[in-house]
């Protein structure tokens, strides 16, 4: 015979609850996969702001000497990876890659407080100096942060790229020195670069 009593409906369940320990693991590897993401979301913007390969240069046949050929071929290859030697869309690619990772890697970890004896400028990227030392440490850091860096990849960019580069940044007299001293008193100006003195000028005729 079979049961028609009413069935009584379950409760509703209690709530998935997650230990802070847990918490605390899940948030980190968040972190670390939204780090990856952006990493590899640069490279992906700076692969398609490449120029398509080169097709392989066929040897000269009228005879001209190997040299020729060879300056030929330097001539045409690929750019330098340091982001002066870059120009119009790639150099605007690059900077905004370079943005990105300064102003949430950099600044966040390594900013520190702005005073006389270490000035900032938020507009940094107005400073050639400024954006080719940041973007030579960032491109350091690509390299000794990946896994085939080992694992004292990190000690050797701090040694070796961050310790150096942040020294000549942030000296009272580097390329923000005429800039913000404090964050209550903004001031951005790029100084005058000295011009060459041209060979042969005062000299008599």
């Amino acid at each position: 015979m079979s049961d028609t009593s009413p069935t009584t409906p379950n409760p509703d369940p209690e709530p998935f609850r997650v230990h802070d320990e847990d918490l605390d693991d899940l948030a980190s590897t968040l972190a670390k996969t939204m780090a990856e993401v952006r990493q590899h979301g640069v490279i992906l913007d700076r692969l398609g702001s490449e120029p398509d390969p080169i097709p392989a240069a066929s040897p000269p046949t009228d005879g001209a000497p190997e040299a020729e050929a060879a300056d030929s071929e330097q001539a045409d290859g690929p750019t330098s990876v340091f982001i002066l030697a870059l120009g119009g869309k790639a150099y605007a690619v690059e900077l905004a890659a370079l943005t990105d990772w300064v102003n949430h890697l950099f600044l966040p970890v390594y900013g520190r407080e702005i005073s006389t004896n270490r000035p900032w400028c938020a507009q940094w990227h107005e400073h050639p100096e400024a954006v080719a030392r940041l973007h030579a440490l960032w491109l350091a850091w690509q390299q000794f942060t990946d896994a085939e860096a080992g694992l004292s990849g990190p000690s050797t960019w701090h040694r070796d790229h961050l310790d150096q580069a942040l020294v000549h940044l942030r000296a009272p007299d580097g390329p923000f020195a005429a800039c913000t001293t404090s964050p209550t008193r903004p001031n951005h100006r790029v100084l005058a670069t000295p011009v060459p003195e041209q060979a042969g000028l005062g000299q008599a005729a």
